[in-house]
């Protein structure tokens, strides 16, 4: 494989549309209440991309510093653990993407906050914290993704943070109904995180690598799994329900059930099999990223004609 083919392994650009959901639905919504800046959606996009991109490059370093990376490993193994990449080239990797994360973050500030001091005071904490939750998942003296805190982490940044932050961008004012699809996709981000983690269950757990999987067992975990993917589209009915006209047509959203269900069956034979399959966990956690997806622009499809 080529340095070029290495790299665009490395950048894990499969997690983009994952990453790229929260700014759809954020501008979905703007765009219905009139208030949407394509300057403002672009510059968002582009930060929210950088930030899982450097969450991917540290991920990739973190995970052969501390040999979570293992031959037990079912998923595809880390560019540098392989030695395909050294660690210098990778923290070279990581702190230019850094820099471009800095540079799209702030420009959107500038574009969005204009004078307001409190905006600024909030956002420049908010970017700060999302910056050193990236880097640190596995990174560092005390990386949280492996004492069971990555679950709550992606719920909160892909979620909370992404959707309701996002909208907050427009308009400087919060949309409390938007709390409804912000949960959705982080909910589903958690999904995808724990698929990753109910592939990994083995190498994670000898490498005392401690996930919600982990503590939880493969058995439980798949039961969160299916809490996770019923809870997350249902829930953003309550964001339709709150027009003041709904159609039926506008719950299209919901026919990402279909294929999560799909997705639901197929780990449940999998975690039967002895030795487990990495490939059908890599092909699910690939399919529910990109449900994810569809379900974004589906609800921005039922959100923006209103």
């Amino acid at each position: 494989m080529n340095k070029f083919s290495v790299w665009i392994s490395v950048l894990r650009l499969r997690t983009l549309p994952l990453a790229s959901s929260s700014i759809i639905i954020s501008g979905a919504i703007a765009l219905q209440l009139h208030i949407f800046n394509i300057f403002i959606f672009i510059l968002s996009l582009s930060t929210a991309l950088l930030l899982q991109i450097l969450s991917n490059l540290a991920n990739d370093y973190g995970d052969a510093k501390t040999g979570a990376d293992t031959e037990l490993r079912l998923g595809p193994q880390r560019a540098m653990q392989k030695g395909d990449i050294s660690q210098k080239s990778m923290e070279k990797a990581i702190i230019s993407t850094l820099g471009f994360t800095l540079i799209s973050g702030f420009s959107l500030l500038l574009l969005a906050l204009g004078d307001d001091v409190f905006s600024w005071m909030l956002f420049l904490g908010l970017g700060v914290l999302a910056i050193v939750a990236s880097i640190t998942y596995t990174m560092g003296r005390y990386p949280y993704g492996y004492r069971a805190m990555g679950d709550i982490s992606v719920f909160l940044f892909f979620g909370l943070l992404g959707v309701l932050g996002g909208f907050y961008l427009y308009d400087l004012s919060f949309n409390s109904m938007a709390i409804y699809p912000a949960c959705s996709i982080g909910l589903f981000s958690a999904a995808v995180l724990n698929i990753n983690n109910l592939r990994d269950f083995e190498a994670d757990k000898r490498a005392n690598k401690i996930t919600l999987v982990v503590l939880l067992g493969r058995d439980l975990a798949f039961k969160y799994h299916l809490c996770l993917i019923c809870m997350a589209p249902l829930l953003s009915i309550g964001y339709i329900l709150s027009l003041e006209e709904a159609h039926l047509w506008q719950y299209i959203f919901l026919l990402v059930i279909s294929p999560l269900i799909k997705t639901a069956i197929a780990l449940h034979r999998t975690l039967q099999d002895i030795p487990k399959n990495g490939l059908i966990f890599n092909e699910q956690l690939k399919n529910t990223a990109l449900t994810t997806f569809v379900f974004s622009l589906l609800f921005a499809l039922a959100v923006i004609p209103q």
